[in-house]
């Protein structure tokens, strides 16, 4: 069986994989999440994992096709996996503050909540957030 990536183990062991179901209040220990449930977030998305990692200065890599092995919705908002570069060649935290990846992912569970997307829309999941602001906002709802 020929390695499908060039990555030797201690690159694997320098990249940490986080899935979205490791964050989600919306899941049990068993079905996946790894932090406390007060911590934890609703419905992370892998997007969302990599755009707060990435902005306090990770190495992030999205894996937008991968999925978590026990999550049984296949819908895109619940796939991917974000690998994220942890520690250095020389085995030394790349960002001093976070030593482990628990710390890592209580991070994530503690800033995606405050992301603009997460702020603009409480409630529903819609996507398409970049529709004009202000003006009608009832477009679409037939008229009495």
């Amino acid at each position: 069986a020929a390695a499908a990536s060039a990555a030797s183990p201690a690159d694997k062991e320098r990249f940490i994989c986080i899935y979205p179901a490791y964050l989600n209040n919306k899941k049990t220990i068993a079905e996946g999440r790894r932090i406390p449930i007060d911590k934890a977030v609703e419905n992370p998305t892998s997007t969302e994992i990599q755009d707060v990692c990435a902005a306090v200065g990770f190495n992030v890599l999205l894996e937008k096709n991968k999925m978590y092995p026990r999550e049984w919705n296949r819908d895109v908002q619940y796939r991917g996996r974000v690998r994220i570069q942890l520690k250095q060649d020389d085995g030394n935290p790349c960002l001093p503050q976070f030593p482990t990846r628990k710390s890592v992912m209580l991070y994530a569970a503690e800033t995606i909540p405050k992301l603009k997307t997460r702020t603009q829309k409480m409630g529903g999941s819609d996507q398409s957030l970049q529709q004009g602001e202000g003006g009608k906002k009832g477009k679409g709802k037939k008229k009495k």
